[in-house]
């Protein structure tokens, strides 16, 4: 199966408010934020002790946290803080900033129907190009971890919203195996062992997912193998575990490929209520405008039409439109042609979320593009027709809304 059960962890016997922290990836300008989740956890049993938050990845001790982290790993395993779940899905229902609750359900993917490369007709696929520069530092963290917390987002495109929704009903039904609220005001969130018979439920309705000729029709394409899971959140840790398993596979002894072939990740369904996708906008630093908009002129024309985004100088916007799309949605025809542009003739880009940002950095010498945040109903189809989409092509939600650290499973014997 493409996604499964796993033997998970949970702490015992502490404060799960403490324990659970936010995903590494996110507050990478706000070392504050983690300064503060350092004085709130000292002294706890805490997975704010096994990440690396990469806001600390280029200081000068990361090798000794790294170190540290793996060292406090084996400690909790070896003191007994966790209490094992064998073999099963967590249902989870996490009650956002704003009060909307997302559903999903974590469990384990099969790393072997997995693929981050652009073009990858893998059943599961990356959403955004992968930055291989940005995977050596996740795997340091990884190669001597005994342990594995899941900050993953995978998502599934089910509009009729039966697969994990229908599991709500359900949920009183269900053990309860946590019920807390999170640090930093960040919601609330609990979890529910799923029954056997639920379960079976759920894993033939993903099932369905496989059938090709639905899918081909679905999306009114023609291929040989369905895409049935978009990574969402956590692309390139997804991919360090990826790249982990390739590098020791054929040192696995068959049968015993559990702990490395599988990673542990949320199942979430892209049309979920709460999930928002939120635009991600483009400054052009250190350029000649006018060449810019010299250039810009060939590609684009000013109005509406199908591609449609927002140039801004000075103050100024310009609505223009492009001219020959060369991408599914508007923001992979517009990052090829800033990235051909910078090639050329020099300058630097930068991604930013709000449009007054945008307007404030855009002068002088810099340009700016407002984009409209793409309909979260096309991300299939454009992973399927484009492959990988540009890297900051959309954000789902805040970063005190990301995923939490809360589960945990053992990948490797200490």
């Amino acid at each position: 199966m493409i996604f499964s059960k796993a033997d998970m962890l949970l702490p015992k016997d502490c404060s799960m408010t403490k324990w659970s922290t936010v995903a590494c990836d996110q507050y990478t300008s706000e070392p504050d934020y983690w300064r503060e989740v350092e004085s709130l956890t000292k002294g706890a049993v805490s997975a704010y002790n096994l990440i690396l938050p990469e806001v600390y990845l280029e200081d000068n001790d990361v090798e000794q946290r790294i170190e540290r982290i793996n060292l406090q790993m084996a400690e909790y395993l070896s003191k007994g803080i966790f209490e094992s779940l064998p073999s099963c899905y967590i249902y989870v229902e996490r009650t956002l900033k704003n009060g909307s609750v997302r559903k999903g359900v974590v469990g384990a993917i099969d790393l072997e129907e997995y693929d981050y490369a652009k073009g990858s007709k893998s059943k599961i696929r990356a959403t955004e190009k992968t930055v291989i520069e940005r995977i050596p530092p996740r795997l340091k963290v990884r190669v001597n971890a005994p342990v594995e917390l899941p900050h993953v987002m995978i998502l599934l495109d089910d509009a009729r919203r039966e697969i994990i929704e229908s599991l709500s009903a359900k949920k009183d039904s269900f053990k309860k195996v946590y019920d807390f609220d999170l640090m930093m005001d960040s919601g609330h969130i609990t979890g529910y062992i799923i029954d056997d018979e639920s379960a079976k439920e759920f894993e033939y309705k993903l099932e369905s997912l496989n059938d090709i000729a639905a899918f081909n029709a679905k999306y009114s394409v023609s291929e040989s193998s369905p895409l049935v899971f978009a990574v969402g959140d956590g692309n390139h840790s997804l991919a360090t575990a990826k790249e982990y398993y390739r590098q020791i596979k054929e040192k696995i002894i068959e049968g015993d490929e559990s702990s490395a072939r599988y990673a542990l990740c949320e199942l979430v369904n892209l049309h979920d209520e709460s999930l928002e996708f939120e635009a991600i906008h483009r400054v052009i630093f250190d350029i000649d405008t006018d060449k810019f908009i010299e250039e810009l002129s060939r590609f684009a024309h000013e109005g509406d039409g199908e591609q449609s985004f927002v140039l801004v100088h000075e103050g100024m916007a310009t609505k223009y439109s492009v001219n020959n799309p060369t991408a599914n949605i508007t923001v992979g025809s517009v990052q090829s042609f800033i990235d051909n542009y910078i090639e050329s003739n020099g300058g630097r880009v930068d991604y930013i979320h709000g449009d007054e940002v945008v307007y404030e950095l855009s002068r002088g010498n810099n340009m700016g593009i407002i984009l409209e945040a793409m309909d979260k109903s096309d991300l299939f189809k454009t992973v399927i027709v484009d492959g990988a989409l540009p890297r900051k092509t959309f954000s789902m939600g805040e970063a005190c809304d990301k995923r939490f650290y809360t589960e945990a499973r053992k990948i490797r014997n200490m």
